[in-house]
Parts: structure tokens; sequence; C-alpha cells
């Protein structure tokens, strides 16, 4: 199965999924592609190869299932039965080895999983304000790619209070945010 296939096939579970549950909001079902794909899919020209990512509070799969289905090992964490129940689906019906399914919170995860600093990066999009981020896995002195919206230089000012890093931003191409990386 290719990728197109694979996408298309993720694109038609979603859709068929969002009728039972709120996976996305219902406004941006038509334009999937566009609104999620591609969002996600832009990480990929940033992110190293030799990863594995982490994907925090994947929800509907953006950007984890993206970036599995792109080739990273990808471990989505989604703390919502129902969510993580489509992720597993996903999972199953795109073939998708390289991809975990942890059904449970994010502080969770990280106390209990050993993580190799260098081998491991965190990613999010629409999951919690950065400082939020940085108090679930600052500890674990793994990189960040997050997908942030336009109010980022606000919340890596609240950070940057409690926290210290050296941080990059690259504007998004598919809308007004940016690709935060820490």
């Amino acid at each position: 199965m290719n990728n197109k296939v694979k996408f298309d096939l993720y694109a038609n579970l979603l859709r068929d999924w969002s009728k039972r549950m709120n996976l996305v909001a219902p406004s941006t079902l038509g334009d999937i592609e566009n609104r999620h794909f591609a969002d996600s899919a832009q990480l990929a020209n940033v992110l190293p190869r030799d990863v594995n990512v982490v994907d925090l509070g994947s929800g509907a799969g953006f950007p984890g299932v993206v970036l599995a289905i792109m080739g990273w090992n990808v471990t989505c964490i989604e703390s919502i039965g129902k969510k993580a129940q489509f992720l597993m689906a996903v999972k199953e019906a795109l073939k998708l080895d390289n991809l975990m399914v942890y059904h449970g919170r994010v502080e969770d995860f990280v106390k209990q999983t050993k993580l190799n600093k260098n081998s491991c990066i965190f990613t999010a999009r629409a999951f919690a304000p950065l400082i939020k981020i940085l108090d679930y896995v600052y500890r674990q002195k793994c990189r960040l790619f997050l997908l942030k919206g336009r109010d980022v230089e606000r919340e890596i000012l609240v950070a940057k209070e409690k926290y210290d890093f050296d941080y990059r931003l690259i504007p998004s191409k598919t809308g007004d945010g940016y690709i935060l990386i820490i």
C-alpha cells in the first residue's frame, strides 16, 4: 500500500469515525488533506530521520499518524479511550507497524518510559499551552517539534518565566501558525 492510498484510507476513516465522535472540528472535514495532513506533514521538512517520535495528545493522529505514514517510528499518546481506539483502527487498517498507540496520560507515559534524549523527539498539535507541555516533558531533555498557533510568542514568554530553553520558530506553510523547535 503506497502513501497516497494510506492517506486516502486515513481520510475516509476520519470522516467515518467523525460521524460517531468528535475527532476534529466538523468544519475541517471537507479539507482534511490541507488542513490536517499538509499541516502535520510540514514537520517532515525539519525532523531528523533517525529519531523516535512521541506525539503528545494525539487525538485524531495529528501529527503522529501522518509522520508514521511518512516513515517515522511514532508513539501516539492519547488518554481518551474512543480516540485511542480510532488510532488503533488506523494503525490496523493502514498496516503501520512503525506506529504504537499508548492509551493513557502523557505524564504517566513520561514517568514510566525511559527515553533516549539523543533519539527521541516530542511532537504536538493543538494539545496544550507550551508551559504545560514543558511541565510534562522538560526533565526528559528530548527535543520538541510543536505545531503552534499565532499566539506562540506569548506562550514562549510565559514558559521562559519557569524554564530555560533555546528555540527556533519557523512560519507555517499551511496557516498563520508556527513550527516551534526547542
